[in-house]
């Protein structure tokens, strides 16, 4: 049976919402996961909001690396089931592995991009992508690797802005 799972980049939700995390003004991993050595996760969704327009053009992307950028680390709550009574998910915890807010992004050599979103800094132009969700059906999504590390990563170049962003997985 497959287990169906959701993180923010951010601390999970209890007494408090989600916070936002600042994308600052150069390419930034805004969530990370790592795979475990013995399973692949498939990614069923992803998506984020913004609560102003970047300053300059902007791009937000879902993507594979070889190699992990240096975040918060999530703990196990924060990487939640969907489904009432399943496990806690395999993803291997830690600053180098699942968590958000990245601080180094690490000197990857490989990507595989999943998807993107390009954002205008002129608000009427950037309104329609201020909210973003992807799901793939029928469960045709990317698959991620063993021992590889999943991102949400945002380029703002010149003015940092205020995202929330997720990804929903199985493995």
């Amino acid at each position: 049976m497959l287990h169906r799972y959701r993180m923010y980049n951010s601390a999970m939700a209890t007494t408090a919402a989600v916070a936002t995390v600042t994308t600052g003004t150069a390419i930034k991993t805004m969530l990370q996961g790592s795979t475990p050595a013995t399973r692949r996760v498939m990614i069923l969704g992803w998506g984020y909001s913004v609560e102003e327009p970047p300053g300059a053009d902007s791009i937000f992307e879902l993507l594979q690396t070889d190699v992990a950028a240096t975040v918060t680390a999530h703990g196990a709550s924060g990487v939640q089931p969907l489904d009432p009574g399943m496990p806690a998910s395999l993803l291997t915890l830690g600053v180098s592995n699942t968590g958000f807010t990245g601080s180094a992004e690490g000197s990857i050599t490989v990507t595989r991009m999943f998807d993107e979103v390009t954002m205008s800094s002129v608000s009427a132009e950037a309104a329609p992508f201020m909210k973003y969700v992807k799901r793939w059906d029928n469960w045709d999504g990317p698959i991620v690797a063993v021992s590889s590390f999943f991102r949400v990563r945002a380029t703002t170049p010149t003015t940092a802005v205020d995202m929330r962003c997720w990804v929903e997985f199985c493995e």
